[in-house]
């Protein structure tokens, strides 16, 4: 097996499915670890993605990212997104080395999720304000700590997705 099999074989066994994730934080919570939460559509992975998973990952002991399915990306997005379809967008971030696991949410909110996971942690970027952080409540209520982080300024999806439109007209 070369190096790209290797690499590709250990980014596809940190993709789990839901009942996987919950059955692994479970197991990962018993062992005593301090689990990490974040979700998002990833729609285009950039340095502000990069840099803001690799902080969320300096917060516990593992770092879990929940991925907005194709569907739930269209109905938040519109047409014309996502432009890699879920499966790529669990790919590209289980090859990233701060993260531990990838799960693929199909709901419209993660509130299920998180509410099922109760991580230590749940990571959003600054751009949600306190009271529109989705299970907020249900991870203080059990103890845990909501952390914004800030902002990367100059990069975001939706201004990177207008500028090559503009290009390609």
């Amino acid at each position: 097996m070369n190096r790209s099999e290797s690499a590709k074989r250990l980014a596809l066994s940190k993709i789990l499915t839901l009942e996987e994730a919950y059955l692994e934080i479970d197991r990962r919570k018993a062992l005593g670890d301090r689990v990490v939460f974040t979700n998002g559509c990833f729609d285009l992975l950039h340095p502000g993605h990069t840099r803001y998973l690799a902080d969320a990952r300096q917060l516990g002991d593992l770092l879990i990212v929940a991925v907005n399915s194709d569907r739930s990306v269209r109905d938040l997005k519109g047409d014309g997104r996502p432009i890699f379809p879920q499966e790529e967008r669990a790919e590209i971030l289980a090859a990233l080395e701060a993260v531990d696991y990838v799960t693929i949410f199909d709901d419209p909110t993660p509130q299920a999720v998180i509410a099922r996971m109760l991580p230590h942690v749940l990571v959003k970027g600054a751009g949600w304000g306190p009271n529109e952080i989705v299970g907020r409540a249900e991870v203080e209520a059990a103890g845990g700590r909501v952390v914004s982080m800030a902002a990367i300024p100059g990069f975001s999806t939706s201004s990177i997705v207008s500028a090559v439109q503009k290009i390609c007209g």
